[in-house]
């Protein structure tokens, strides 16, 4: 089945802030003329989505819950299909969308997503799990297009060492972009949109030709 518009995943454990991301990101992106859907994963339940849908920042028809009833690696990475399907019914549903959400339900540092699923996808963790995370090598902290690193402010408190975070995160993921986030103030999500707008919708290249043709126009 062939899907036409841009996916992203939106990965990572439990408790680091993937919902809460999409609460920051969605009003953000409208507001900039993206029109947007979400397909959450949960395991037996639909508390992701309905959540969402209690913010009333999306209308609740544009949130969809699949319940994978399985690890929920299968259903972003070997058996992607109900995601699928649920993606392709909101494009049949809204064919003016432009970008599709998949937030996968929490797990480890092992999840990653299938390039069959999504054009790109976010890895979520959270200060709180502690400074050595990024020296853990987990395959979806490793591999993700970006990561995003969580509750920023709550380092002190939690005897998180942020400097060590990031020094290990540039060693580990190299030139593979990171951004720091405190997702209840909204620091750092401007970065993350501008992540989407680059690398995913294309509109920032898009932009930067047209305002090239006017002033060429204007010579």
């Amino acid at each position: 089945m062939k899907l036409s518009v841009a996916r992203v995943g939106i990965g990572g454990p439990v408790g680091s802030g993937k919902t809460a991301l999409l609460e920051g990101l969605v009003p953000r992106l409208m507001e900039q003329g993206v029109e947007v859907a979400v397909v959450t994963n949960d395991l037996l339940t639909q508390e992701d989505a309905d959540r969402l849908r209690r913010k009333g920042f999306l209308p609740a028809e544009r949130i969809v819950g699949v319940e994978t009833g399985s690890c929920p690696h299968t259903a972003i990475r070997e058996d992607p299909t109900m995601n699928i399907l649920a993606i392709h019914d909101l494009e049949r549903q809204y064919p003016q969308l432009d970008l599709v959400f998949v937030e996968s339900g929490g797990d480890n540092l092992a999840s990653t997503f299938s390039y069959d699923l999504v054009d790109s996808y976010i890895f979520v963790i959270d200060v709180g799990a502690g400074d050595d995370i990024p020296r853990k090598n987990g395959p979806g902290f490793m591999q993700a297009d970006l990561v995003v690193i969580n509750k920023v402010d709550i380092a002190p408190y939690v005897g998180a060492d942020l400097e060590l975070i990031r020094r290990d995160s540039k060693e580990r993921r190299g030139d593979r972009p990171v951004v720091y986030t405190n997702c209840k103030t909204g620091d750092g999500l401007d970065e993350v949109v501008a992540f989407l707008r680059k690398t995913v919708l294309f509109q920032d290249a898009v932009e930067s030709r047209s305002s090239e043709s006017l002033e060429s126009a204007k010579l």
